[in-house]
């Protein structure tokens, strides 16, 4: 049970700057609990080039017509379900393109499910019943390094030919040697020995946000800084998407809702459209012919009619 001993491991270890926590005021408990998620961004900085690569292996997953798998337990696990989630609604996206799984079901976001974790196994079957092929990439999640239900899910996507990546909170992590991509951040002793819901797991948030929005960007979801494949499921996100197209092109109210609903709610055609001054229909084409890119569609049709002119002096 080697796996199991968590005495040797950063994380578990004691933090000598919170040795008399119980005995701090509320002000010095979130100042010091402050001052420790600073050295948080400092962790994460260290290994971003292994990010980095990670985003360009999720990046051709998209493109290919893959996904982006999530998949760990307790703390990790919910992190990797929260980021999933929040794609379709951002990005435009299907919920089958970034997905997260961990152990015990969607049960488990709100309940430990006891002993799910420890299951090896659990991990390559839930990967399988989710429809694994070689094109996804799977990204496991464990603060420790050492889960079981994740090093289950890691060999069974090896075995698959998946991209796969690991994202622990130790050195040496067991899950490093399972992976295509290991990334080690060093976050060390939690202000409250052992929970790895605090320093671990925002390094773990930061690094899921990275993955999820760069690689977006790399699929042309994203114009400029703008989210230019917002959803709108909801009233707030109707004024989003006309605030996005306002900016982008600089237009009136009026006439970004007029443009949004020429082209079926999509801002980024709406986008197109208004800048080009095309109908819906051909900036629909444009943007097909440039892999969904807005700036890629700019570029192409503005040097078509540069060189039309060109050939017409």
């Amino acid at each position: 049970m080697e796996r199991l001993e968590l005495a040797g491991l950063g994380t578990e270890m004691r933090n000598p700057n919170t040795m008399d926590l119980d005995e701090m005021t509320p002000m010095e408990i979130v100042a010091v609990m402050n001052r420790e998620d600073g050295y948080v961004v400092q962790a994460v900085r260290e290994v971003l080039p292994q990010v980095a690569e990670i985003v360009a292996w999720a990046t051709d997953s998209l493109r290919r017509g893959g996904r982006v798998i999530y998949i760990g337990a307790g703390t990790s696990g919910r992190l990797g379900v929260l980021d999933a989630v929040e794609c379709p609604p951002t990005f435009g996206v299907t919920d089958q393109e970034v997905i997260g799984l961990m152990a015990g079901g969607q049960r488990a976001f709100v309940k430990a499910i006891e002993g799910a974790e420890d299951d090896e196994e659990l991990g390559g079957r839930d990967l399988e019943q989710a429809g694994l092929t070689e094109r996804d990439t799977v990204v496991g999640l464990t603060a420790s390094g050492r889960t079981p239900y994740v090093i289950g899910a890691l060999r069974r996507a090896n075995r698959e030919g998946c991209h796969t990546a690991a994202i622990s909170c130790n050195r040496g992590a067991e899950v490093s040697g399972l992976a295509g991509i290991a990334v080690e951040v060093n976050t060390g002793p939690e202000v409250l020995s052992g929970s790895t819901r605090l320093k671990a797991g925002t390094a773990e948030k930061m690094i899921l946000n990275m993955i999820s929005t760069a690689s977006m960007v790399g699929v042309g979801k994203v114009y400029q800084n703008l989210m230019i494949d917002v959803r709108q499921t909801n009233q707030k996100l109707v004024c989003r998407a006309q605030n996005i197209v306002m900016q982008a092109v600089g237009c009136t109210r009026e006439e970004a809702a007029q443009a949004l609903r020429e082209t079926g709610g999509e801002a980024k055609t709406a986008v197109v459209k208004l800048l080009l001054d095309v109908d819906a229909e051909s900036a629909q084409e444009l943007l097909g012919r440039s892999g969904g890119k807005v700036r890629q569609a700019l570029a192409a049709y503005r040097c078509g009619k540069e060189a039309q002119a060109f050939f017409a002096k």
